[in-house]
C-alpha cells in the first residue's frame, strides 16, 4: 500500500545581499509558524519526523529549510561561487532569515535549530529578539568550546573534509562519535548518510559560523526574555556542545529555559524524535499558551 506524508515541499527564489538562491524549502501544519534549522554540513531532511508528527503540526506551521549549498538548494546560479571559498557569517543567516519571512508574509515566527542552528537560537535572541515570539536552542552554548580549531578561514577543517584523498564517509563518521550510544544503528546510518552526501567544503565553511563568528561573551547577559522567551535544550550525551556549556548560558540569560536530555547526544531531532519530542511538547504548548494570551 503507497503512503503518502502531509508534507509540502517547494522552491522559492531569495535575494540576499544582491544574490539570487533557489531554495528548497518543506512545511506542515498550520497554527503559528515555526521556523527550523538544520545543523552543518546538513539539511532539513533532519526534521521528517517532526514534520509527521500530529501532535506539533496541529498546531504550527513547521517551515524547514535548505540553506544554499545545501540539501535541494544549489549554489547561486547567477554567481561565480566557485571562484570563492563558501564561508557561512551570522550576518547572512540573519538576512536570510528575515527574507525569509519576508517573502511568506510571516508574523513573528518561532525558530527551533540545533547545534549551529542553535547558536542561532541565542544569536538571534540578543541581534534581533522583536522579530520572533520564541527561539529554541538545541545544542547551543554561548561560545564554541575552546579546544575547537580556530584557524584562520578554517583551514583545518578543510584539509579533513574537503580533501580529494579522504573519503566522504570521514565526514560521516566524525558525527556518529556525537552520538547517545543509545542511538539505534538505523537512526545512525540516517545520520551519516546524511553528511556523507554533503557538497564539497560545505561542512568546513558553516563551521565559519560555528567556530568563529558565535561568541555572546559578554553579551549573553543583556539578552531580554521579556521579548523573547528562549529555551534551551542539550543531550547528555554531546561531546560538542556539554549540558555544562549550555548551563552557562542559561545561567547568563536571566530567565532562559534550561534542560539537559537524558540519553541524547548532538543530533536529538535525529537520534530519538520520540523521545525528544517528551522535552520538545511542553516548550511548545507554552509558546502556544503566550500566543493566545496576546490575541
Amino acid at each position: 500500500m503507497a503512503k503518502f506524508e502531509p508534507i509540502k515541499g517547494g522552491y522559492v527564489h531569495l535575494t540576499v545581499d544582491g544574490i539570487e538562491y533557489r531554495i528548497y524549502y518543506e512545511e506542515a501544519g498550520e497554527g503559528i509558524p515555526l521556523l527550523l534549522q538544520h545543523t552543518a554540513g546538513s539539511e532539513g531532511l533532519q526534521y521528517r519526523r517532526l514534520l509527521n508528527d500530529p501532535d506539533v503540526t496541529k498546531n504550527f506551521r513547521c517551515m524547514v529549510y535548505d540553506l544554499p549549498y545545501h540539501g535541494k538548494s544549489l549554489p547561486p546560479f547567477h554567481h561565480e561561487w566557485w571562484k570563492e571559498r563558501y564561508l557561512l557569517t551570522l550576518g547572512f543567516l540573519i538576512k536570510f532569515l528575515d527574507v525569509f519571512i519576508e517573502t511568506f508574509g510571516l508574523d513573528r515566527p518561532a525558530y527551533m535549530g540545533s547545534s549551529m542552528g542553535g547558536h542561532l537560537a541565542a544569536d538571534l535572541a540578543y541581534a534581533c529578539p522583536e522579530k520572533y515570539c520564541a527561539l529554541i536552542g538545541l545544542e547551543a552554548s554561548m561560545v564554541t568550546a575552546a579546544q575547537h580549531s580556530k584557524h584562520s578561514a578554517n583551514d583545518a577543517y578543510f584539509e579533513m573534509f574537503d580533501n580529494p584523498f579522504i573519503g566522504k564517509e570521514a565526514l560521516g563518521g566524525s558525527m556518529d562519535m556525537t552520538l547517545s550510544p543509545t542511538t539505534a544503528v538505523e537512526m545512525r546510518k540516517e545520520i551519516t548518510w546524511c553528511y556523507d552526501k554533503s557538497g564539497p567544503g560545505v561542512f568546513a565553511g558553516d563551521i565559519n559560523y560555528y567556530n568563529h563568528d558565535h561568541d555572546l561573551t559578554g553579551k549573553a547577559d543583556k539578552i531580554d526574555v521579556s521579548k523573547c522567551m528562549l529555551y534551551l535544550l542539550t543531550g547528555v550525551y554531546d561531546p560538542a556542545t556539554k549540558p555544562s556549556d549550555t548551563r552557562l548560558l542559561a545561567d547568563t540569560v536571566k530567565g532562559s529555559y534550561y534542560k539537559e536530555m537524558e540519553n541524547l547526544g548532538h543530533f536529538p531531532i535525529s537520534e530519538n524524535y520520540e523521545l525528544f519530542k517528551t522535552y520538545l511538547l511542553p516548550i511548545l504548548e507554552e509558546i502556544l499558551k503566550r500566543e493566545e494570551e496576546k490575541r
